[in-house]
Parts: C-alpha cells; structure tokens; sequence
C-alpha cells in the first residue's frame, strides 16, 4: 500500500483530489483552476458579456479550503474569469448559482466525504452540471500540458462576492414540493451538518417548511464532529438525538452537502441507499410514472420501486454524477442519483443536492401520516455491503474485471464501470475509484452472508 506521502493526485469525472500540503497545495489549486477557467471561457467564445465570463467560486469548511481558494481564484482570474466569489456554500448551491447568474462555469473546493486531510477542486460547467467525460478529459488535458490561455493585464478581472446562495437554493427547492401540507405537519428534525457547508442553506430549509429543527454539528467551521462520509458508524449521535427528541426524521449531510444519509423516527440509521429510493418514491407519486436514471453500484430498490409503478424505467450508468447526468438529460428523467445518497432532481439542479433530498422526504411524511419506518418496512429489504482494497501498482483494473467477467460468464453483466453482476439473488460490483487509491467490491442480497459470499467469490476470481 503506498504511505500517505506517496498518495498521487487523483483526478477524474469528479475532479481533483488529494493530500493537502503534499499531492494538493495551492500551486496545484492555482494550476487546476486556470486550466478549468480556460474550458469554460473557450466554450463561451463569442459572448463577451461579463456574465458569460463568469465563474463562480465555493468551498467547503476544510480548514485548508480558504487557502486553496485564493489560490483557485488566481487562477481563474489569471485567464480572464470574472470570480464571483460564493464563500462557504454547500456544492449544489454552487451548481445553483451559476444556473441563476448564467455563468460560464463553477468550481467548488472540497473533498467532499474524505478525511480532513483532504482536500480537491470540483468543476461545474455552463450547464450546472459535473462535466461530461469528453470535458473532463480536456480539462485534464489542459491541467497536464499547462495549456492556460492567459489574459492580457487589460482584461482582468476582480474577484466580487455574492452573499445570495443559500437564499436562492432554498427557494428553487420550496418550488418543487408542495410546501403548506409539510408546515401543517410540525415535523420535528435533526440535521447533522457534521460544521460542513450544509449548515447554513439546510437549516434555512428546514425552518422554511415549518419544521422544528434540531440541529447538531451546525457550525461551519470545518472541525469534523466525526468521520465526514455519511455511513452507520460515522452517524451514531445523530441516531441517538433522533430518538431521544423524538424526531420524524434525522438528517445527515456530507461536508459539501451532495450527499444525505437518513435515519428513521426510532434512530434507526436507514442509511444512503434508501435516499434516493425515497425521493424517487415522492416524485413518482406527484408526477406518474417516469424514467430514473441511477449508476451500477445503487440498490435493487430501486428497481422495485419502478416495478410498482407500472411505465416507470430505471437506467444504469457508471458511476459518478457526471454519468448520471448525461443519462437523465438522454431519458429526460425525472430524477436521478447515485446509493451513496446523492439525489439529482433536475428543477433545482443537475447536481447531487442534500436540500432536495430532504424536501422530497419531509413531502413524503406529510403526505402518508405516518412514522418514516412504516414507510421503509413496506420496501423489500436488502443487506448492502461495501468493500474497499487498497490500490497499488500490481492491480490493473481492466484485468481484474475481466477475469470476474469469464468467472461468472452466462450470468448478467455490465462492463460500463469495472463489471458488475447481476444474479437471482443478488448482485455484486467490482470497480476502481474515482476519488480514492482503491478498488471498490459493492454486494447487496437478501442476506448478509449471501451478500459476504458475493464479496468474497468475486476477490477471488480477481485473484485479490
């Protein structure tokens, strides 16, 4: 396994990501940033408009994220953007912000569920989305051949600051739900924002459809009450609030708040896998039956769902939201999203939102009158289990996924991302990371030792 000193930078679909100080620094930031700045501004080439030479520009509450974004807006400024300047705001109110100020791009700095020692840039293009593959490659292309076109001093630009976002966000959110029956309700809420950027705009959200918010961990500040990804181990005191305060639901947010993990009214950590099965739940009962677009590594709950309602398709796709959200926009699909917990409802934006997530299942609970667990029970119920090996020079992936592939030959494959397999009861996927040195082995069955069989049968056949 490689020492911490060693770890590279990683770049991919979600951008660029490492250890502050040694694979990210400012230089690093300053360079990413000009190179992304350039893809933006070229592809606006012709609109000469201030607006279309905009970029916005957010960060988490990393103590490291204030550095690294004087160092981003250097960079953009350095080829010509006009830097608005959003502060600490959650990704997808970034992703709002450029929608609303028809901005040529955003670029958000976080390292989204990392550790603290972590930190990246994440790009937004002109659309309010994750860049497409072919983008992304050419912003990568761009960052490694340090391909900047450079502005003339005359051209430059001042970085302005914009204190409307979270205003904004909450408003396009409260559009999409039916707001008076969620007040009537007097739902009573914990948000855990673990001091991320969420704080601010979930709170506001939450206050604005009259729920009674119980808010732990809501200081942005950057001081990580407790392990930043969302899952059962890292979410122990937002389960025991729940409970105690005798909550309808308890919310959990990532730093960069793309991402929401639920718990039920008992404190019963549902987790992210029913998120986006939740909210898809809420859209297809308010809109009929429509397509869904989801990656390979989401829960067969979701499939379950769409069976229920029939006309409702469900697409696959490889993982990352960038994918997910060239296939929403190909099916034109009501919702999307990934089972890490990221729900993407187009109306807001084409980014993974918390604040949505939440709307969607707050408009759920009004609407049944009834507690959240009664509403999980009536869902089938799987056993997901996620597996992570480090990554080193001996593993090539493509290898990997070939060999699981000729193992489980006859039976139903997906090569779109790593491979994944799909049996009668259960299924399992092998794939590299986007933003880690790892390989990733997902499995979900009606068991946990089935689901553990499935983990251990496909390392094997990797030869892992």
């Amino acid at each position: 396994m490689p020492t911490k000193s060693s770890l590279p930078l990683m770049l991919s679909v979600s951008g660029a990501r490492g250890i502050v100080g040694e694979s990210m620094t400012p230089a690093v930031a300053t360079d990413f940033a000009a190179a992304f700045g350039s893809f933006a501004l070229a592809a606006r080439t012709g609109e000469t408009s201030g607006e279309h030479r905009t970029v916005c520009l957010g960060r988490d509450t990393r103590p490291s994220s204030e550095m690294l974004s004087a160092a981003a807006a250097a960079g953009l400024a350095g080829v010509g953007a006009r830097v608005v300047d959003l502060g600490v705001a959650a990704t997808p109110t970034i992703g709002v912000m450029v929608d609303e100020l028809d901005a040529a791009g955003g670029m958000v700095i976080t390292a989204s569920h990392n550790p603290v020692q972590w930190n990246g840039l994440k790009c937004i293009t002109a659309g309010a989305m994750a860049p497409p593959p072919a983008e992304t490659d050419e912003i990568l292309r761009r960052f490694r051949e340090r391909d900047f076109d450079r502005a003339p001093p005359a051209s430059l630009a001042g970085r302005i600051h914009d204190d409307r976002c979270h205003r904004v966000h909450v408003e396009r959110v409260l559009a999409q739900v039916d707001v008076e029956p969620i007040r009537s309700a007097s739902l009573r809420v914990v948000l855990d924002s673990n001091n991320g950027a969420g704080a601010t705009a979930g709170r506001m959200l939450l206050e604005a459809l009259g729920c009674e918010v119980v808010a732990v961990n809501d200081a942005p500040c950057g001081n990580f009450a407790h392990d930043p990804e969302p899952l059962q181990e890292n979410l122990v005191q937002l389960a025991r609030v729940t409970a105690a305060e005798n909550a309808a639901v308890g919310f959990g947010q990532d730093p960069d708040a793309d991402r929401l993990a639920i718990v039920d009214e008992r404190g019963t950590y549902l987790g992210e896998e029913y998120t986006v099965v939740l909210a898809a739940r809420r859209m297809l009962q308010t809109h009929g039956a429509g397509h869904i677009a989801v990656n390979l590594s989401t829960s067969r709950m979701i499939d379950d769902l769409a069976a229920r309602h029939p006309g409702a398709v469900v697409h696959r796709t490889p993982v990352g939201e960038a994918h997910v959200v060239v296939e929403m926009k190909r099916c034109g699909a009501l919702i999307g999203g990934e089972g890490n917990g990221g729900v993407i409802l187009p109306s807001v934006c084409w980014i993974r939102d918390s604040l949505g997530a939440m709307a969607l299942v707050l408009a759920l609970l009004a609407d049944a009158r009834r507690p959240l667990s009664d509403l999980v029970a009536e869902m089938p119920r799987y056993v997901l289990i996620k597996h992570r090996i480090d990554l080193d020079a001996r593993h090539d992936a493509a290898a990997l996924a070939r060999r699981v592939t000729e193992h489980f030959a006859g039976a139903n494959t997906s090569t779109l991302d790593g491979v994944r397999v799909d049996l009668d009861d259960g299924w399992v996927h092998l794939r590299a990371s986007n933003t880690e040195p790892i390989l990733r082995v997902i499995a979900e069955a009606a068991t946990q030792q089935r689901a553990r069989q499935l983990i251990d049968e496909v390392t094997a056949a990797a030869g892992l």
